[in-house]
């Protein structure tokens, strides 16, 4: 009795309706499980979920339903970010003040690579009771991605969050090259204004540097500059830190921090920002990068493949957003789809090879018949004549 034959591959019809994908795990098992993957690491997530609904998954496992389930989601953002660059489609309405910030943080990568994800955040800026802006309703878009790549992805969060339509937009970042190119293209019209953190640290490198160098400065210095550059404006502080710079011409860091705030002195109109209801912090993208990044890519013994980043950034944002259940069913609804291709394009394979196992006996047959048929001796025609004659000589006559 010979061996059967292995089977191969199927799937039950059934279990694409129940939404059966993995084997193992119900629908609502797997996102249960991924959703504490987005928070957790994915051992400890496999743990809990065994201790809250009774289900043993691996974390291998876990790892891979996490990865399939951003990398589905990530080409359903990518799909609109195309959408959006052809249609070209009306933005919805904006806030009447919004504030967009971003920024950097580093997570480390397999091979002890380090590598920088970005992070832009969307709010809308309300006035508190002591009159004071603050950041509301923030959203956050974050990749690991080059800056011209990343300003092409976060067209589909600015496009949400109806910035191009909002009444007043400012922008509120630490004054990057790459930043200011973002603006330029996505809101050109945005009222820029610099970190004033960032500003008060190159004061207070240049009143150390000095310090250092010699110079006698009171204990409340940088205090007091940053009190007059806050409500004041930087006219007064640019002219005390370039006299501070005269006295030490030979270090070169004063006169790289001066030239630094120098050409952001129209960004650093902080009195003006305050008095018309503008925040001058970017807290909220800070607070971003801790929440959404590093709190879940940065720790004990963590690193991470470049092609995995992404996957979980996008489940990151959903859930960090509030925005979970929209972003989970359409991954589902995108991995069914590819799911579907992929049995037609196979479908597709096993008819093409059924049909040259059916024409491929048929051409054989057709070439052994011609090839065992007599043959025939070639038929002369009477048009053809029998004798030609010999061409004639130039003087006209034939030659005999």
């Amino acid at each position: 009795m010979g061996r059967a034959r292995s089977a191969d591959r199927a799937f039950f019809p059934l279990d694409e309706q129940l939404g059966l994908a993995s084997a193992g795990v119900t629908p609502r098992g797997q996102e249960a499980l991924v959703r504490l993957a987005t928070w957790i690491s994915f051992e400890h997530a496999c743990e809990l979920l065994r201790e809250l609904l009774g289900i043993d998954v691996s974390a291998t496992s876990a790892r891979r339903y996490t990865y399939q389930g951003g990398l589905a989601a990530l080409a359903v953002q990518q799909a609109e970010q195309a959408r959006l660059r052809e249609d070209l489609p009306e933005p919805p309405k904006g806030a009447e003040q919004a504030v967009i910030s971003a920024d950097g943080a580093f997570v480390p990568l397999l091979g002890g690579e380090w590598a920088e994800v970005k992070t832009l955040v969307v709010g809308e800026v309300v006035q508190n009771e002591e009159g004071e802006a603050d950041t509301t309703s923030i959203s956050s878009f974050s990749r690991l991605a080059e800056a011209e790549s990343f300003s092409q992805q976060a067209l589909v969060e600015l496009h949400r969050r109806g910035v191009e339509r909002a009444e007043a937009v400012c922008a509120v970042t630490d004054g990057a090259p790459w930043l200011q190119g973002f603006i330029d293209e996505h809101c050109p019209q945005a009222l820029r204004i610099l970190d004033f953190a960032h500003a008060a640290e190159y004061v207070s490198a240049m009143g150390q540097a000095a310090t250092e160098a010699g110079s006698v400065l009171g204990p409340t210095w940088l205090q007091e500059r940053l009190h007059t550059l806050k409500h004041e404006g930087p006219r007064p502080v640019l002219s005390q830190l370039r006299a501070l710079q005269a006295q030490h011409l030979q270090l070169p860091l004063l006169s790289e921090k001066l030239a630094y705030l120098e050409k952001r002195e129209t960004h650093m109109q902080y009195p003006t920002y305050q008095a018309a209801g503008w925040p001058i912090g970017s807290g909220s993208v800070e607070s971003a990068n801790k929440l959404v990044v590093e709190a879940r890519l940065k720790g004990a013994g963590r690193h991470w493949e470049r092609a995995h980043v992404n996957p979980l950034l996008v489940l990151r944002n959903a859930v960090c957003n509030g925005r979970w259940s929209e972003t989970w069913q359409a991954s589902v609804q995108e991995r069914q789809r590819a799911r579907r291709q992929h049995r037609q394009e196979r479908t597709n394979r096993r008819l093409r090879l059924a049909c040259w196992r059916v024409l491929v006996p048929v051409l054989r047959l057709q070439r052994l018949s011609a090839s065992s048929s007599p043959t025939r001796p070639p038929r002369y025609s009477w048009r053809q004549p029998f004798l030609r004659r010999p061409p004639a000589s130039q003087n006209g006559s034939a030659k005999i």
